[in-house]
């Protein structure tokens, strides 16, 4: 592994599963007892505020009750010892949790938007955010009472595109965990870092849908798999 020198790792939700954060879908595709199409999409938040509000006002709080573990924890020390060394390494995640930046790791960006963060839509500035929403609080710049989740809804475009394509075709390997290789532009990636001809690994609990476009699999439980590859580019 001495020869790779920039690394770009995607995130899913199967990195914070088992610090108790729900996935996104289960099998019956409901994301806690509510219909997606019912609390992530602009037509829902324009149908039923409250709904939506309420809804992500409980994910926010619940979020800050968790805890990083040790696939967080193990990124991070990667990113602060590949950093020391001069090498390059984004942690690209669809997570819109924080438990990457609490377990240390910097260089951290949500396609998907952050739940503790707010946006307005009035004056187009993202507040950090972690009470409620419900009651339609001013904005902390504009004062206007315009403000919603700052997350990528289905049918909004991801956060900072460009910048991760350009990450994956300067990248010598892209690692993707946790992930379902479901949903786009995010399942693509590891067939954009092939075409750029980085090598690819996956590190899931079970085959992802795009598993076969990977150079190598290895599956498990986050918190056993994710530090045992650490340790290994490591050179440990």
């Amino acid at each position: 592994m001495s020869d790779i020198r920039k690394i770009v790792i995607l995130t899913g939700a199967g990195v914070s599963a088992e610090s108790g954060i729900d996935t996104f879908r289960d099998g019956g595709g409901l994301w806690e007892q509510h219909r997606v199409e019912d609390v992530a999409t602009p037509e829902a938040f324009a149908r039923d505020p409250d709904l939506v509000l309420r809804f992500y006002d409980m994910r926010r709080e619940a979020i800050q009750t968790k805890l990083p573990n040790a696939a967080h924890l193990a990124l991070a020390k990667l990113d602060a010892q590949w950093r020391q060394a001069g090498r390059e390494l984004l942690i690209v995640t669809q997570n819109v949790d924080d438990l990457h930046e609490r377990a240390g790791a910097a260089r951290v960006l949500h396609m998907h938007g952050e739940h503790l963060n707010a946006w307005c839509t009035a004056c187009d500035v993202r507040s950090r955010w972690t009470g409620t929403l419900i009651e339609r609080p001013p904005c902390p710049e504009c004062g206007e009472t315009a403000l919603r989740p700052d997350v990528v809804w289905f049918g909004e475009m991801p956060y900072e595109m460009d910048t991760i394509f350009s990450a994956l075709r300067e990248a010598d390997l892209f690692v993707s965990i946790g992930t379902s290789g479901a949903v786009y532009p995010a399942a693509g990636f590891v067939r954009n870092a092939r075409e750029f001809g980085a090598a690819t690994l996956e590190l899931n609990l079970e085959p992802s849908q795009g598993t076969a476009w990977f150079d190598e699999a290895r599956h498990g439980p986050a918190t056993q798999i994710v530090p045992q590859w650490v340790e290994e580019i490591l050179g440990k």
